[in-house]
């Protein structure tokens, strides 16, 4: 019989000339509207909104009758249903020449769209033609055939000035239709239809073409060509109304500058399925989405004016992407959308060969209702927003999420199947990287980790977890410096012209807190599924948002409280690091070292919070960075400050160390774990109790770092309070990483239960020094709480491990040791993250209580007389659940009884 593999040259040349040269005509009147649509919104005085769905209507029955045209084409062949479909389609474009409302030319567009499914039955047609090895190439070179959009924006304006829009319509359906009739009688059926013919088997039924629409895969390849291809057939519609309107040009030179871009984004198909065929469709995919990221962020930069205050006198200039730059710049975009066309479409005969059709269908469908939704989505946000460029920031957002999905989609597989597993996987092109037979590795994965080896601990193991614990550790100090970066920042504001109220300046304190906290709890989680080198590059990354962002912020008090409230939240970032930076530090470290690893990461991390209230101060002083730092703003009393450095000053430091934890950090393949996974923590009742102690430890010493400033400058206002208040982080920092070995060797449950006592007696002494009015003593009991809370923050962190020692296998006593032991680090690493998450609220209770406190009694000793009695309570949990005689770290603590983490039993 005749197959694919034994098919003629002949044959297969012959079905993907025809096909291509199809599919090129269907799209030149696919895409018809970007042309004559610009006549016709004049004709009937359409607003923006309606010319975006007259012109997404075709796209809108071109992408729906994918998926039905790919099954009919599984059934009755590519010859009959493409021969068909373009005769039905020409008819429908000479009618669109009889219509006289706007709601006729929407009926008439519906039929034209017919042309756009004409992609699907040429990929299942043609992919019956060629082996996998050669399938990316073949529909490659078919699938330039987008390249008739560009036919359309040359040919079109010189047929429409000479003839009107109707010559175009007259034209195009006439050309269709002849091509629809060679079609029939010059292609032959497909090798896989005369072969079943042959036999007389009967073709698959509906429910088994459609059987694979249920893999969440499937629907993920569709998001990847709701944007290569979706974004293409809006931007094609969308960018002769843009040039015309933007650039004042007339509609031929729209329609040539237009085309460029659909050239671009069509001939290269071709080379993107060879690139597919050769590197392999994932490497080609990462290759589209980033460099279409890089140049839709420069499309997306509206035209701006600047003023510069200089030294003699103002300096104004503008920004503005000119006509050349944005064609150059359009044309690259088409290039990488064209590779990635070509690669998503690679996937699909490979992963799912029997099922061409109904998946390509889908896809293909998929993708094409973003031509049809996007260019309504264009034009809406015109109306809404006035920004032209709106339409490349809403692409933007979606080629980010599209990458996003796709890595962690990928991290997933590779994380899920090694060893024996992965050997056993398909030699996929795009798995070449991770698949080598009889041998499996993974680059930065450390698939073999067993801390509590000592041979293994000592020749190996002690070096990795060093070094990453050594890269962790400035990564977090730079997010804790630019998490409580507020606390210094509002304390300055009143004195460079900003008129916000004590209130509205507590809210800016207080909003990060409140945000950090939040998103530890999301960030608890995200390790085991990304990957402690991938999160903690991407988390540290983000610290560059609201670093620069306060730099410009606060050059100028007209920037609106709204700027500085958005600001003050991504702020959040950098609290949000510390749960996922916890969470993974533990994995590297064996139980009898995790305690003082934990306390070192967290300690010099929270030291962060120290340096910045110490540096701030200094570098606002003076023009650090020179003319890129912009002018410094006149204080009210006199002088000058550059309070722009406050977030300027970490840019180069958050580069340096997000380049560091990219190239010298690892992965721990058994550290993975689903959300789900995760989850079982919710369950357990010391994940909740160990919030609450925690709360009272590191949630004061987060609260008072951020509140205890913005305290001192109120409460003692002829004190210059930023002198001083650095040292309270810093003691509490130190006394954090200094005192981790305490814990290890007495119990942390001890250790927390002296703490607690001990900041009581530091919190009435705050209470009874801020009454009589004494900074000294106030200043002394205020160090001595952050002293406290550091030693508390290393013994809370030791108790997690220990006591799910022994709740688990009381709890899960099926577990082997193995799985015992992963089970056990598992739920400790959830829970210290988890636990961090909601301690961190306190950096925005704090700073709140101390506002209402004073808004409602004029001073902050109530708020104080409240932590007072949280610590109370927290000194009775510690007692009467794990130190008293028979509480759980009891035994454990005295020495009498084995720590059932490091001896599970069977």
């Amino acid at each position: 019989m005749q197959t694919a593999a034994t098919a003629s040259p002949a044959d297969q040349t012959r079905a993907l000339g025809l096909s291509t040269i199809a599919f090129t005509a269907c799209f030149a009147v696919w895409t018809i509207f970007s042309i004559i649509g610009v006549a016709i919104k004049a004709e009937l005085g359409l607003n923006d909104t309606q010319f975006g769905l007259l012109v997404a209507t075709p796209i809108l029955t071109g992408s729906i009758s994918r998926l039905f045209l790919g099954v009919w084409t599984e059934k009755y062949g590519g010859r009959f249903v493409f021969s068909s479909q373009m005769i039905l389609t020409a008819l429908a474009t000479w009618a669109l020449t009889l219509a006289d409302s706007y709601i006729m030319y929407l009926i008439a567009a519906l039929g034209i769209g017919l042309a756009g499914g004409s992609f699907i039955i040429g990929v299942a047609y043609v992919s019956r033609w060629y082996d996998a090895g050669h399938q990316g190439t073949a529909l490659g070179i078919f699938g330039a055939g987008n390249v008739g959009a560009a036919v359309t924006k040359f040919v079109a304006p010189f047929v429409m000035v000479a003839y009107g829009w109707h010559g175009v319509a007259y034209v195009w359906a006439a050309g269709l239709a002849v091509i629809g009739v060679l079609f029939f009688f010059l292609a032959k059926d497909d090798p896989e239809l005369v072969e079943r013919r042959k036999t007389g088997a009967k073709p698959p039924s509906l429910a088994q073409q459609f059987a694979p629409l249920k893999n969440l895969q499937v629907w993920r390849f569709s998001l990847y060509y709701f944007f290569v291809f979706g974004a293409f057939v809006a931007l094609a519609l969308w960018m002769p109304h843009y040039l015309i309107d933007v650039y004042g040009i007339d509609v031929r030179f729209a329609g040539m500058a237009a085309a460029s871009f659909s050239l671009a984004a069509s001939l290269f198909r071709a080379y993107g399925g060879h690139l597919s065929d050769k590197f392999g469709a994932r490497t080609v995919m990462y290759w589209t989405f980033g460099f279409s990221m890089l140049f839709l962020f420069m499309l997306s930069y509206p035209p701006t004016d600047y003023i510069i205050q200089a030294k003699d006198g103002p300096i104004a200039f503008s920004t503005q992407m000119g006509l050349w730059p944005f064609i150059v710049t359009l044309f690259a975009l088409g290039f990488f959308m064209s590779l990635g066309k070509a690669a998503v479409f690679k996937h699909i005969p490979v992963y799912y060969p029997g099922h061409v059709g109904a998946v390509g269908g889908l896809v293909g469908m998929i993708g094409g209702l973003g031509g049809f939704v996007l260019p309504i989505a264009f034009g809406a946000l015109l109306d809404l927003t006035g920004i032209y460029t709106s339409c490349f920031a809403l692409l933007f957002g979606l080629v980010a999420l599209a990458l996003s999905w796709m890595h962690l989609s990928i991290r997933s597989m590779e994380r899920a199947v090694h060893g024996e597993a992965l050997d056993r996987l398909p030699q996929l092109p795009e798995m070449q990287d991770i698949h080598h037979p009889e041998r499996t590795r993974m680059p930065r994965v450390l698939e073999d980790w067993r801390p509590e080896d000592k041979q293994f601990w000592a020749e190996k193991g002690r070096a990795v977890a060093r070094r990453n614990l050594w890269i962790s550790i400035p990564a977090l100090l730079l997010a804790f410096s630019v998490w409580m970066v507020w606390s210094v920042v509002v304390a300055r504001l009143p004195a460079i012209g900003f008129d916000f109220t004590p209130g509205q300046l507590f809210w800016l304190a207080a909003l990060p807190g409140l945000s950090g906290a939040t998103l530890r709890i999301f960030y608890s989680f995200m390790v085991p599924i990304f990957g402690g080198r991938l999160w903690t590059t991407l988390s540290t990354a983000s610290l560059l948002l609201p670093a620069l962002g306060i730099g410009y912020a606060v050059q100028s008090p007209e920037t609106p409280y709204l700027i500085f409230l958005v600001l003050a939240l991504l702020c959040g970032f950098g609290g949000g690091n510390f749960a996922s930076s916890m969470a993974n530090i533990g994995y590297f470290f064996p139980k009898a070292e995790k305690g003082n690893a934990l306390a070192l990461n967290a300690g010099l991390g929270n030291l962060g919070v120290s340096v910045m209230q110490f540096l701030v101060p200094i570098v606002i002083t003076a023009g650090v960075f020179g003319a890129l730092g912009g002018q410094p703003q006149t204080m009210s009393e006199g002088g000058q400050l550059w309070m722009q450095n406050a977030g300027f000053v970490w840019v180069p430091f958050i580069l340096a160390a997000t380049i560091a934890a990219w190239l010298g950090m690892n992965d721990i393949a058994d550290a993975r774990a689903s959300f789900a996974d995760q989850a079982v923590i919710f369950g357990r009742t010391h994940n909740w109790l160990m919030c609450i102690l925690y709360s009272g430890t590191f949630g004061s010493f987060i609260g008072y770092s951020a509140g205890f400033p913005l305290l001192t400058k109120l409460a003692f206002p002829e004190i210059n309070a930023l002198n001083y208040v650095f040292l309270g982080p810093l003691v509490g920092a130190l006394s954090r990483a200094a005192t981790g070995w305490i814990s290890d060797r007495f119990g942390g449950g001890r250790v927390t239960f002296w703490t607690f006592t001990a900041m009581i007696v530091a919190t009435f002494g705050v209470i009874f020094f801020l009454g009589v009015g004494s900074f000294i003593g106030f200043f002394a009991c205020f160090m001595a709480l952050f002293f406290l809370t550091g030693v508390g923050n290393a013994s809370t962190f030791q108790m997690i491990p220990v006591i799910m020692g022994r709740e688990v296998p009381r709890l899960m006593p099926h577990l082997g040791i193995e799985d015992r032991k992963r089970q056990i680090a598992m739920e400790s690493g959830a829970i210290t993250a988890f636990t961090s998450a909601i301690a961190a609220y306190g950096a925005f209770f704090i700073p709140k209580a101390y506002g209402t406190s004073i808004a409602m009694t004029g001073s902050a000793v109530g708020a104080l007389w409240g932590f007072l009695i949280f610590y109370a309570i927290c000194l009775v949990i510690t007692w009467a659940v794990y130190t008293r005689s028979g509480g759980l770290l009891h035994e454990i603590e005295r020495g009498r009884a084995p720590d059932a983490s490091a001896q599970p039993a069977e």
